[in-house]
């Protein structure tokens, strides 16, 4: 399957580089480039799909099925605009200028140390190094990452002004996954970057284990009545368990104790690390969405979060320095 995979993304990604990247690279004196180029045409072409996939599968699914009705669309025109954003690579092209030194110097004195990669292929030769075995050992390990991350998120409030954003809007769909601030998601890229290099991920394997989380995080936000049945919820996080997380006073505060951070239902894949660290909660409902002080007095504070791209990214700095 991944062989299959890679042949079609590879014989893609040479025709849309060779005819329409390189000769952009070059007209705009960026030849030194090229190679990283390259790879940059892969998450470009991965992130099509995935738009596609959205548009043509989440979509229709969404107006089958939906949890309420759609009455914010310019919140959601936002939300795309996030997407097309992280998606198509537009962010991490400019994590690339901004990180990729940061990355090489890094390696590059850990190699001074005497450190090298710890990779999975060489765990247990004969296994590991077979190619869906070691993908399937990255994907548990990135999900596992990807659940502490997620979790601490939600537990000091630094961390929380930022990722506050995600959670402030109370009209989820599809398109809500990369609703981030982008502060919180330069902070995302640096540690997963520096996990990929520790255990040594094949950069077409780490594009892969991406692309598979963020559709399946796009499926988790949509404006979706679904779930998958009483085994089936504990196997993969569905739309209604994510929901759960999402949901006004449930998703972000402790339970029982409103106003204090905390939460429920951080699995991001997999939701076998919030039933492990018991912060799993099963339910049949479909809460609203959103955080508690977006509310209006008296149940809230009436706190503006935003209402597109640019003043949601200005108000989390004010909420990250104490003014807002």
């Amino acid at each position: 399957m991944l062989d299959t995979f890679n042949a079609w993304v590879g014989q893609v990604e040479a025709t849309l580089f060779q005819d329409v990247i390189l000769p952009v690279v070059y007209q705009l004196g960026l030849g030194g480039y090229a190679e990283d180029a390259f790879t940059g045409t892969e998450w470009l072409l991965v992130g099509l799909v995935q738009i596609v996939v959205m548009v043509l599968i989440l979509g229709p699914l969404e107006k089958l099925r939906p949890v309420e009705a759609v009455t914010d669309r310019a919140a959601i025109r936002t939300d795309i605009l996030y997407t097309v954003i992280h998606r198509l690579g537009l962010f991490r092209l400019a994590m690339f200028f901004l990180l990729d030194p940061v990355m090489d110097a890094l390696e590059g004195h850990l190699r001074l140390l005497g450190w090298q990669r710890v990779n999975v292929e060489d765990w247990w030769p004969g296994v590991t190094s077979i190619p869906l075995v070691s993908f399937v050992v990255y994907l548990l390990l990135f999900d596992l990452l990807d659940y502490w991350y997620h979790r601490l998120s939600h537990s000091y409030r630094w961390w929380w002004s930022l990722h506050a954003l995600h959670h402030s809007q109370r009209q989820m769909t599809l398109w809500s996954d990369n609703r981030n601030h982008l502060l919180d998601d330069m902070l995302r890229d640096l540690v997963f970057a520096t996990a990929a290099l520790a255990v040594g991920v094949e950069p077409s394997q780490y594009v892969l284990l991406v692309a598979l989380s963020q559709l399946l995080q796009s499926l988790q936000h949509a404006n979706l009545r679904l779930h998958f049945g009483a085994l089936g919820e504990r196997l993969l996080v569905s739309p209604r368990f994510h929901r759960t997380h999402h949901a006004v006073g449930v998703g972000h505060e402790t339970q029982g104790r409103p106003g204090r951070l905390g939460g429920c239902n951080y699995g991001v894949i997999f939701p076998w690390w919030d039933m492990l660290f018991r912060t799993a909660v099963f339910t049949d409902a479909y809460h609203p969405t959103g955080i508690r002080d977006q509310m209006p007095p008296p149940a809230g504070k009436g706190r503006d979060y935003g209402a597109g791209f640019l003043s949601q990214q200005w108000y989390g700095i004010r909420r990250l320095l104490r003014r807002g």
